[in-house]
């Protein structure tokens, strides 16, 4: 076959195919416009349509919450969890029930938490040098499924993300609080396959909870399924 002529035959199958490209992106440029101008509400102009409100309605389909924690000193045992505040979001028809987040269908999920801490490492000279122990934080995240026991009354929560780490050693200062504070975090997240109606709870030293930072993006739990 001439060189020349199978040439000539292959920028004509790129033309081609360039041109049924352009088509293609034409009509879906066309379509997106047309879906935009049906979903404009009324007395909306073009220029303001709402693009965040559709990126809302595509991510629906995926079930998700995220919430903000704020110490509340009449929780002994746990970060107050916070909706309507900084970076939370809710979609997917999760809810938060007496502090604890409730599955809304049963299937595979993503479950995180975490926790930082304002803490002193600092203790007075005073003091017994074996009364200066190790500082350890710790952050337990907790499971109830109608599963493990039918007695609403007396639900039983299993550990399913639990994580301690050790912030720093106490050490001796003439001046404690001159020393300032040391600031540390537990993370943890992890996959689950949960049931509809399950509830998540977090736990947390009641000591440790004066020293929880609670400034938007430090303290926070969620979960969103896969």
């Amino acid at each position: 076959m001439d060189p020349d002529s199978e040439s000539r035959k292959q920028r004509a199958c790129r033309s081609v195919t360039s041109a049924l490209l352009v088509f293609t992106l034409c009509l879906a440029a066309a379509a997106v416009l047309l879906l935009n101008t049906r979903t404009q509400k009324p007395g909306r102009d073009k220029d303001s349509f709402d693009l965040h409100h559709t990126l809302r309605q595509i991510s629906n389909v995926r079930a998700a919450i995220h919430l903000e924690g704020r110490y509340n000193p009449k929780r002994k045992n746990s970060v107050e969890w916070k909706t309507q505040v900084d970076q939370y979001h809710s979609q997917g028809e999760f809810q938060l029930d007496h502090n604890e987040i409730v599955i809304p269908h049963s299937g595979l999920y993503f479950v995180y938490s975490q926790a930082s801490f304002r803490v002193s490492c600092s203790s007075s000279e005073t003091e017994d040098p074996s009364e200066r122990p190790l500082v350890h934080l710790s952050h337990t995240v907790k499971r109830w499924s109608s599963t493990y026991s039918n007695d609403d009354n007396k639900k039983t929560y299993d550990t399913i993300l639990h994580s301690v780490r050790t912030a720093c050693q106490k050490t001796i200062s003439s001046d404690p609080e001159e020393e300032g504070s040391w600031f540390s975090t537990v993370y943890m997240g992890a996959v689950f396959n949960l049931n509809e109606g399950d509830h998540l709870k977090t736990v947390m030293e009641e000591r440790m909870l004066k020293e929880l930072e609670d400034e938007p993006g430090k303290t926070f739990f969620g979960v969103f399924a896969l």
